[in-house]
């Protein structure tokens, strides 16, 4: 590919144009009845990079994009590449003073945003010193090709925002190499048709499924998490590929064995996936049951990192629980304490202007995922839990993901979390926090541990339990927060 800094470049505004010249009028993207194709999408964003060079943004200057999902951010996301500047999305559900808050991390050039946000934007701009404008609309009459010769594709590209479950978010720092590398179609599985994208774009795998589609100049059809829009565009666009995380799986599920969701023709999707840390064997074989004519995949990675691992189809009834072997760009080991290190060109570049923790988490070229991992005799790994998480009870450690996933299929439960409660005698005790399943009876302690029987040793099993109306998870990515439980459940 080649690139405006000169030489072979990795460079997300080429991969566009060169799409443009090769598939003019393929469709690009789509969100309910809209869509726009490549060729106008490459005219667009030519036009946007017009415009906001105008207004001085260039190489290097951060642009914060403050909107919902919409067709009108893909034109300012090219647009962004093609000048060599950072594209840093903030979420739709922000209110002003959080999205104010989230200058102050970013220090933007400018702030976009959509025109439901468009008269906060402009004043908390205007308290910033920079000026706001509506991504509706922008653009200039020139659309001309845009370059920026000093561009590398070690350059910033991105910047997202971490939805950490405790403190103040990170500023992820990816470059046009790692970002073209991880959204190549070799890396994860060639895409041979529309790719169904339910995470909003503000989140990376939002951008990251996008960018696959568009590597195979295939169509990317966006929705919301709502299990009756992913299933319309399903079947609207005779989809080739989904990726859900496992809450979003299990609405859909739910919803395809409702008399409409019977009615249902999904027989397009060839690749059904899931990406977490720990996916449940009953819950890929209830996908695989409900649309048999996918292929069910399980990655694991992160923000930083990218993709990890990966199980393939062939092994995922064979190894329950893991999340695979390394994939084809990532190198890993483990830590003395069982944390999984990995490296490689996906890698993040570090946290923005946040040395201490740039300095934690990349270790002379390792990434410290924080995730405590098993790894068996064929080398599949199996993510156990956080090892900011782990519980110490009698000198012994437990992972709370460990103790959840064999508490998942408990019937009275409808929602679990497990954390570490201080006690005098234990150090800590394992406490069961459950959201009971309509009609059911609350669970006795005795109960739960009869449940997880011999699958746990009997010092993981709980020796509290207590009733919520809701776990709290993060927004984004839905990690229990386990601080905030703590608290909530009191000494």
């Amino acid at each position: 590919m080649g690139g405006s800094g000169g030489g072979t470049q990795l460079l997300v505004g080429d991969m566009f144009a060169n799409s443009a010249r090769a598939a003019r009028d393929r469709p690009a993207a789509a969100l309910g009845d809209r869509t726009i194709t490549y060729g106008e999408l490459d005219r667009r964003a030519n036009q946007v990079a017009h415009a906001l060079r105008a207004r001085g943004i260039g190489h290097g200057d951060r642009v914060v994009v403050w909107s919902a999902t919409s067709l009108d951010t893909l034109p300012v996301f090219v647009a962004v590449a093609k000048l060599g500047a950072v594209f840093a999305p903030i979420g739709a559900m922000l209110n002003a003073d959080e999205a104010a808050d989230m200058l102050v991390t970013a220090r933007p050039a400018l702030l976009a945003a959509d025109g439901d946000r468009i008269d906060d934007a402009t004043r908390i701009a205007t308290a910033a010193g920079i000026d706001a404008v509506c991504t509706a609309g922008l653009g200039d009459d020139d659309d001309s090709p845009v370059t920026e010769p000093a561009l590398r594709e070690t350059d910033p590209h991105v910047l997202f925002f971490t939805s950490g479950s405790t403190g103040r978010p990170k500023g992820v720092v990816l470059s046009h190499r790692a970002n073209m590398l991880r959204s190549y179609p070799g890396a994860l599985g060639v895409t041979r048709g529309p790719t169904v994208c339910p995470f909003p774009l503000f989140h990376m795998a939002g951008w990251t499924i996008g960018l696959q589609a568009w590597h195979s100049r295939e169509l990317v059809v966006f929705t919301s998490s709502d299990p009756v829009d992913i299933c319309d565009a399903l079947e609207r666009h005779r989809a080739y590929r989904l990726h859900c995380i496992p809450g979003i799986w299990r609405r859909i599920l739910e919803h395809l064995d409702t008399p409409a969701g019977r009615r249902r023709d999904l027989s397009s999707l060839r690749l059904t996936e899931s990406a977490t840390s720990a996916t449940p064997i009953d819950l890929l074989l209830a996908i695989k049951a409900a649309i048999p004519s996918g292929e069910v995949r399980v990655f694991y990675g992160s923000t930083e990192a990218g993709t990890v691992t990966t199980l393939d189809p062939v092994d995922v009834a064979r190894k329950p629980g893991s999340v695979g072997v390394p994939g084809p760009l990532a190198e890993i080991r483990l830590s003395e304490e069982g944390e999984i290190l990995c490296r490689g060109p996906m890698l993040f570049d570090g946290y923005f202007e946040n040395p201490e923790a740039t300095a934690a988490a990349l270790v002379d070229g390792w990434y410290h995922t924080g995730d405590l991992v098993d790894v068996d005799d064929e080398g599949y790994v199996s993510v156990v839990g956080r090892a900011r998480d782990v519980i110490r009870t009698g000198g012994e450690s437990v992972t709370p993901p460990e103790v959840e996933l064999a508490l998942a299929d408990h019937p009275a439960l409808a929602d679990v979390a497990v954390v570490g409660l201080p006690d005098e005698q234990w150090g800590e005790v394992v406490c069961a926090v459950v959201v009971l399943a309509p009609g059911a009876d609350a669970p006795t302690v005795d109960d739960l541990r009869a449940h997880v029987g011999d699958r746990l040793a009997r010092f993981k099993h709980p020796r509290r339990v207590a009733v919520v109306d809701e776990i709290p998870r993060t927004a984004a990515t839905k990690q229990v927060q386990r601080r905030l439980l703590v608290e909530q459940l009191g000494p």
